[in-house]
């Protein structure tokens, strides 16, 4: 059976160039970057390399790119290590609703320390409005945290206006850009962003490294004591092969970025429409067109619970997910779609396709023609739906 991999928002396969690249690293040139010995000088080169690179792509300076494990860290290192360097200036910070786990419960936690957090609240689509950032800063606010894209429903937040609001407020801004470097063009310099936190295994690189991009001024001090790598903000010996890894898979996204984003948007647009304009009682999470990431496509799916649809469409070849990767196991609603206005019944029915490099029309084709079947089916078996035709909803 074809399997098509329909996840890529959860993780990406790695690029075999991005194999290739990393190789060296794994076998004669295995150096540690903090030695001065030959093998030590090759690998700080190539740190020194990957960091230029992956750096001009976010149009940032190498020093400002700092190499973490993962996004998460990176998330935490900017929130955590903003809020204890300005602790003389306030405790309160500012995240929305809808942030990722790595955001939202990072400042969860800071609040048993005694931080008060506001949550900003999104629209229908998941957007947060400019003018509720501008209400919630407070004088004491040391740092606001919106998401540049939702891992979940795809929404693009206006990041742009957000930073630049908080540069005018005197606030720094941190933006999650896990799920669109790569996909989305990332300047720091013209959207206004202090803090940046990126993955590599998002953009069909290795798992275990990240990245933080702090502006001059607004670096973070540390989470990790130790050997003071990576500048003082990251003690613990470089994992060179996977940055290397990480500068390569961006590379590769940078030279053919624009078609790449192009393609995933017809497909991704085909899905929406396909879906959307053939299943019945089907509506699409966030909004269409340029303000979605590019491939991304979120369905609500009325009388059918997610975690079934899920199975069914793995037996059938189609993997997917109900929805962010770092919750899928909890049996509590999405919190981003009860903050979109959904209840907790329709919460539970979605369905998250994320497309990547290897997706094909064939197999969006092959999806529009078995999703259908798989919702007739689970509907069939449904109380829901045997209770929405007795009141004569359907």
């Amino acid at each position: 059976m074809d399997i098509a991999y329909f996840d890529n928002a959860a993780t990406t396969r790695v690029d075999p160039r991005v194999v290739e690249a990393m190789l060296p690293f794994l076998t004669e040139r295995y150096g540690n970057a903090s030695e001065p010995h030959a093998k030590g000088l090759d690998a700080r080169d190539a740190l020194e390399e990957a960091r230029a690179s992956i750096a001009s792509f976010i149009g940032a300076q190498p020093e400002e790119v700092i190499f973490t494990g993962c996004g998460t860290e990176s998330d935490n290192l900017a929130i955590k290590g903003t809020v204890h360097r300005l602790r003389g200036k306030g405790r309160h910070i500012i995240v929305s609703q809808i942030e990722h786990p790595a955001v939202y419960e990072t400042a969860k936690h800071l609040e048993t320390e005694g931080c008060e957090v506001t949550y900003l609240p999104v629209d229908k689509e998941g957007f947060v409005e400019v003018a509720k950032v501008d209400e919630a800063i407070r004088p004491d606010t040391v740092l606001v945290s919106v998401m540049h894209a939702n891992n979940e429903i795809g929404t693009i937040e206006p990041v742009a206006e957000i930073g630049a609001l908080c540069h005018e407020r005197g606030v720094l801004f941190h933006t999650d850009a896990v799920q669109t470097l790569g996909k989305v063009p990332i300047d720091v310099e013209s959207m206004n962003i202090d803090l940046l936190a990126g993955s590599a295994h998002k953009v069909y690189g290795p798992k275990g490294v990240g990245l933080l991009y702090a502006r001059k001024g607004a670096r973070p001090p540390p989470l990790l004591h130790g050997g003071g790598h990576e500048g003082g903000s990251r003690s613990g010996t470089e994992n060179v092969a996977g940055i290397v890894g990480f500068a390569k898979a961006i590379e590769v996204m940078r030279d053919g970025f624009d078609e790449e984003v192009a393609r995933y948007r017809r497909l991704r647009d085909a899905l929406i429409d396909g879906v959307t304009g053939t299943i019945p009682h089907t509506y699409l999470n966030g909004p269409r067109g340029d303000r979605r990431l590019p491939h991304n496509a979120h369905f609500g799916v009325r009388y059918v619970e997610g975690e079934s649809m899920l199975l069914r469409l793995d037996a059938e070849g189609f993997e997917v997910s109900t929805g962010s990767a770092c919750s899928s196991g909890s049996l509590e609603p999405s919190r981003t779609l009860l903050a979109i206005g959904l209840k907790h019944e329709e919460a539970h029915g979605s369905v998250r396709v994320s497309l990547g490099r290897w997706s094909s029309v064939e197999q969006v084709e092959r999806f529009l023609d078995t999703f259908p079947r798989v919702v007739e089916q689970l509907r069939a078996m449904s109380p829901l739906w045997s209770e929405a035709k007795a009141r004569g909803e359907v």
